[in-house]
């Protein structure tokens, strides 16, 4: 006698994107307003479900970056941040959502694409405060986002994601400022990141400053894994200046 065949749950996959970028010295996500139903009209992160059964997760990442914010194949960063699959965070049915972190830096002004009516560029402050109500569980996935790129600046070269291809140490310094939210004493923050091997190279000819000296240009390192850490100040700490 043939056994009985388990039926599996019916369950959909989609993808969410946290999309990080410093846009005048602030910390930036890209946001899109929902067209459609569920939760019509509210903020939340790009994303959607795979196209297909057969299109692979990384491919549906890529395939959102590129509709999304015009990053092409290969952005500055792309990792994988987490998996979010609580029962009843989509009332459309049980659905998982595989998050994904992407960084880069000066990217354009966006442009909405399917089932969005508007996208725009909004502070991270200003995403995850009170005022603001992102869609399902999108406020949680956010903070997870900001939370890692602030843990991985601390332990990994990162920071040099959100700069052009050369830039100063002034341009790194704003990096470190913005996304962890403290002001660093220039002198400090300078003989911290000189005591990194191969954390940032020089990359040849000055940048003309508006005053004061030329800023010499660096560009990333191969030291992927920063020893000595560059360590976080907490909120209520102050640099000497």
């Amino acid at each position: 006698m043939a056994k009985p065949q388990s039926s599996a749950p019916a369950v959909l996959v989609a993808v969410d994107l946290v999309i990080l970028t410093l846009r005048e010295s602030q910390l930036h996500v890209l946001l899109i307003e929902r067209g459609i139903e569920p939760h019509v009209g509210r903020l939340a992160l790009p994303g959607g479900f795979l196209k297909h059964v057969e299109e692979d997760l990384l491919d549906a990442a890529h395939r959102k970056l590129a509709e999304e914010a015009s990053l092409g194949a290969n952005p500055p960063h792309l990792e994988h941040l987490s998996v979010y699959g609580t029962p009843g965070r989509d009332p459309r049915g049980r659905v998982l959502s595989v998050a994904y972190l992407a960084i880069a830096p000066r990217l354009p002004e966006p442009t909405a694409g399917k089932n969005a009516s508007r996208a725009c560029w909004l502070p991270i402050e200003g995403a995850l405060s009170d005022e603001v109500h992102l869609a399902f569980d999108h406020r949680q996935i956010l903070a997870d986002g900001v939370e890692r790129a602030r843990d991985k600046l601390e332990r990994t070269a990162l920071a040099t994601a959100f700069c052009g291809s050369t830039f100063t140490i002034s341009d790194l310094q704003e990096v470190y400022e913005a996304v962890w939210g403290v002001r660093l004493d220039p002198r400090n923050f300078y003989r911290k990141v000189q005591s990194v091997p191969g954390f940032i190279v020089p990359a040849g000819p000055t940048r003309k400053a508006e005053s004061g000296r030329p800023a010499r240009l660096f560009r990333p390192g191969p030291q992927m894994t920063l020893r000595p850490p560059m360590t976080r100040p907490s909120p209520t700490d102050k640099e000497p200046t």
